[in-house]
């Protein structure tokens, strides 16, 4: 079934254009109301309820007030908990035994964007089937239930002191933070108020940033999109590390002390290191953007490797088909399924954090153990009919600069699932041969799409 609304991490795009808008987010309410309405009577329980979380943008009340009247006319009890990091909400529908939970946010994107994203009654992304019967849904009508059928809806007053009891269990008991001082970046978003209490209450000096959001300012020059805040703050207060999140919270980058900053790559290394320790990783998901620096560096471990489609929804699908608990994405979305059923950065800090104090080693010796390979991405604007996967000039290119780089580097060509672009992006040993056949490459592909205009 072709989908028109559902991407890869739920509905998104600017508010105020169609599909961020008032009224069909009460439509999408509805629709997915009555899914989950006819999915409980199917199988025998009460009313449906859900969980709704938002991260710091204006637009989450309106969008918040939509969905909830979308699900109150479907039959569906609602559960309000506020600005809450994504991954909490995940947490929280699966601790209070909902039949799903819902996020209003754009992740890392600027306040004038927003999305709804859903988890299903287990933590986990909505199933594809779940989504497609909302879908078809929502080409119905919208409708009421009678008002004796309608459903109710309450606030979860103790929704982030339940987060932040829960975050702090999945570091070690054994093991505490006193004597260190960390930056916390929580980019204005859904973790300025559960990130910093975390790690003080794990014994940690914590300073804040990016922890007064006024419904306009979240991801404004900081958090993991931006590590230049991260990175000033932490030379400031003459910090031991940092750590920055996104928006919603489940994305994390970190600086140790003198302002080197680690990617999602770096961090997946240090845990997995940690975690061979005591014979707990039999392998690790990337994605096709995973430097080739960490799966060579994994092999020399004894650490299977396997890359998923770019996307912490196919990096988990991937890790459930293998069984394995640790995968992630160099953006700074990292899964430890051991311990929570999706990315968190937090969650993902501590256990960076749990390998700092088990080593007794600074940030910048375990993660500067992984020297990527210097990697460039160039986009190429093509049109979106261009069939650049038949080109043989494309094909040719392709071949040449593969044979180039040999087994010291690779070459992956990605077209965007949002813009209409081609992704060439190259990495090895050598930096300047990268540059130079990445956009040798580059070039190419521009005289194939204007020839194919």
């Amino acid at each position: 079934m072709t989908r028109n609304y559902f991407g890869t991490d739920g509905v998104r795009g600017k508010v105020g254009d169609a599909p961020i808008t008032p009224d069909f987010v009460l439509r999408l309410g509805f629709a997915a109301g009555e899914v989950l309405a006819r999915a409980a009577h199917s199988a025998g329980r009460d009313r449906p309820a859900v969980l709704i979380g938002k991260d710091t943008r204006v637009s989450g009340y309106m969008l918040e007030a939509a969905l909830e009247a979308g699900l109150s006319a479907a039959g569906v009890d609602v559960m309000l908990c506020g600005p809450m990091p994504t991954p909490a909400v995940a947490y929280l529908t699966r601790a209070l035994r909902l039949s799903a939970g819902i996020v209003i946010s754009a992740s890392h994107n600027p306040y004038p964007d927003n999305g709804i994203k859903f988890f299903s009654a287990d933590g986990n992304k909505l199933p594809d089937a779940v989504e497609q019967d909302i879908e078809a849904a929502l080409e119905r009508p919208l409708a009421c239930r009678p008002s004796r059928e309608l459903g109710k809806a309450w606030r979860v007053d103790d929704a982030a002191g339940r987060y932040i009891e829960f975050s702090k269990s999945t570091f070690p008991n054994a093991l505490d933070l006193r004597g260190l001082r960390v930056v916390v970046d929580c980019a204005h978003g859904a973790g300025y108020h559960i990130a910093p209490h975390v790690l003080h209450e794990l014994g940690a000096e914590v300073v804040t940033i990016g922890g007064e959001p006024n419904g306009f300012n979240i991801n404004e020059g900081v958090g993991a999109t931006h590590p230049e805040a991260l990175v000033q703050a932490v030379g400031e207060h003459r910090a031991d590390l940092g750590i920055a999140l996104d928006g919603d919270g489940d994305r994390l980058l970190m600086a140790d002390e003198t302002g080197v900053t680690y990617d999602g790559d770096q961090l997946l290394y240090v845990i997995a290191c940690r975690r061979t320790k005591g014979g707990r990783v039999t392998g690790v998901v990337g994605t096709l953007m995973t430097n080739l620096a960490l799966e060579r560096a994994l092999g020399d471990l004894g650490v299977g490797f396997a890359r998923a489609k770019v996307g912490d929804r196919y990096v988990l699908e991937l890790m459930q088909e293998k069984g394995w608990d640790l995968g992630g994405e160099n953006s700074g979305h990292i899964i430890c399924l051991d311990k929570h059923t999706t990315g968190d950065g937090i969650v993902s800090a501590l256990q960076v954090l749990a390998a700092v104090r088990e080593e007794g080693r600074g940030l910048a010796d375990l993660a500067g153990r992984l020297r990527l390979y210097p990697q460039k991405l160039i986009n190429v604007r093509v049109a979106r009919a261009f069939d650049w996967q038949r080109d043989p000039a494309i094909a040719q290119a392709r071949a040449e600069a593969e044979q180039r780089l040999g087994k010291r580097g690779r070459l992956l060509l990605r077209a965007s699932g949002t813009e209409p672009v081609l992704r060439v992006m190259v990495e090895g040993e050598d930096e300047a041969q990268v540059q130079r056949i990445a956009a040798e490459v580059a070039r190419e592909i521009e005289r194939a799409a204007a020839q194919a205009a």
